[in-house]
């Protein structure tokens, strides 16, 4: 029998080492995080929708998140308004929160949703406000100048409660749900809220199986820049005790073991910048990230 080429040994070895994994995690949730350069590199966002699909083709159910930080940026300069931040936390006032529902829950959400139907599947577009099923309230900062003081930064939501149901039948229905973070109050005001802390509440209220965090790095990494493949709890606090992991890391990682503790069977932190690196997490033994558990 002739020798095959090398190359068609490796695609096979590739799928045979995903058959274990697509038993294994058939008919789980995997609430996904979809930021960073996979959401503007046009390679890249392709890749991510061919993911997604085939995720659900082989019986997965695939829940997207996703932020749109400079997006809002661009859209905020375009009208003249100056972006403001305090503790890392947008300022949003009325006008501000009008720019981050045009762009979450309408242009990006709407370009995510299209992509993926182009690829195969059937996306549907939510924000928060739909169904009211993320409800939020005002959140107000500590100042860490006066640590008794809160500062009040307008429509920046946290997180009271998510009603799943909305999203489970979609789930049932063949759908693949593509989530702006914008919340709700209870007098139906609008909230933005952290893309990453709501990803990591949805994975707690759907029991999922993994949260995954796409970023512009390739996973947690140590003093000397080495990629940390698997971390703990305790290794994780390790890290924050050591101040290895801070800035942007931080509301990644805190919303993370959050997850975990509540039930999130793994969580990952993995590099979006690689093509499919959703498959390549999900479907092999090595992974491109950073795996997280409990224990």
């Amino acid at each position: 029998m002739p020798q095959l080429p090398s190359i068609s040994n490796e695609k096979a070895r590739i799928l045979a080492e995903a058959i274990p994994y697509i038993r294994r995690f058939h008919g789980k949730t995997i609430v996904i995080k979809y930021g960073g350069n996979a959401m503007t590199d046009e390679k890249l966002k392709n890749s991510f929708a061919q993911d997604v699909v085939l995720l659900k083709l082989v019986g997965m159910n695939p829940v997207i998140v996703h932020g749109g930080g400079p997006q809002i940026d661009d859209m905020l300069k375009r009208v003249g308004k100056k972006r403001e931040f305090i503790e890392g936390m947008r300022v949003t006032d009325t006008e501000t929160m009008e720019i981050v529902e045009m762009v979450l829950g309408g242009l990006i959400n709407k370009s995510i949703v299209n992509l993926i139907n182009k690829n195969g599947g059937h996306a549907v577009g939510l924000t928060g406000k739909d169904g009211s099923f993320i409800r939020a309230k005002r959140m107000k900062i500590l100042d860490k100048r006066k640590l008794d003081e809160r500062i009040d930064i307008g429509q920046v939501g946290e997180i009271e409660d998510i009603d799943p149901e909305l999203i489970s039948l979609l789930d049932t229905r063949n759908f693949i749900p593509v989530i702006a973070p914008i919340g709700v109050g209870r007098n139906g005001e609008s909230y933005n809220i952290n893309a990453d802390l709501v990803a990591g509440k949805i994975a707690e209220t759907l029991d999922s199986e993994k949260l995954i965090l796409l970023s512009n790095i390739p996973g947690v990494q140590d003093e000397s820049g080495n990629l940390l493949n698997w971390l703990n709890i305790k290794k994780v606090d390790k890290l924050f005790l050591n101040g290895i992991i801070s800035g942007g890391m931080q509301p990644k990682i805190e919303s993370i073991l959050e997850a975990v503790k509540n039930g999130v069977k793994s969580c990952h932190i993995i590099d979006g910048r690689v093509e499919h690196a959703l498959l390549l997490e999900v479907l092999t033994d090595t992974g491109v990230g950073t795996l997280i558990t409990e224990k």
